[in-house]
């Protein structure tokens, strides 16, 4: 089944390979307008920059704003690959973004479902719509290859 959001989620698995390139864990993230024009991309940075707070979504989001001139993000939809962390997923939500889209989930620490569901918290002042499964199946196969390479 085909989604409108399989297009930017193929930017987002290319981001996701240029990581693991550089040593990454590949994740990648775009963010998209309403008619669906890419925005911002990229991908996880941790290693390169030494920074923990350097995840694909943080990266795309802080371009994002600087792009638009605004930390509001009301109108965008972050795509990412892998299910976004709790960190990720607050950071979307104070942005203001209108959804969420990712492929694979995170059980280990996804914060959009699998853990925890903290776009959605009614105690929040801004909630995201959630979409997730987008290509899943190769954001998985992405993560894994490069987890089995360094077993």
């Amino acid at each position: 089944m085909t989604s409108p959001y399989d297009a930017p989620m193929r930017i987002a698995l290319d981001e996701a390979r240029a990581a693991a390139e550089h040593g990454e864990v590949p994740v990648g993230a775009v963010i998209v307008d309403s008619h669906g024009a890419l925005v911002t991309a990229a991908h996880n940075q941790k290693e390169q920059l030494g920074d923990p707070t350097a995840h694909a979504e943080l990266l795309a989001i802080r371009a994002a704003a600087e792009a638009m001139g605004d930390w509001r993000l009301e109108g965008y939809t972050l795509v990412v690959t892998l299910e976004p962390c709790a960190m990720c997923a607050m950071a979307a939500v104070w942005a203001r973004m209108d959804r969420i889209v990712y492929g694979a989930a995170d059980l280990k620490a996804g914060a959009a479902w699998s853990l925890f569901n903290i776009p959605q918290d009614d105690r929040l002042n801004h909630r995201c719509e959630l979409i997730d499964g987008v290509l899943g199946d190769e954001a998985a196969s992405v993560l894994a290859a490069f987890f089995a390479e360094r077993r």
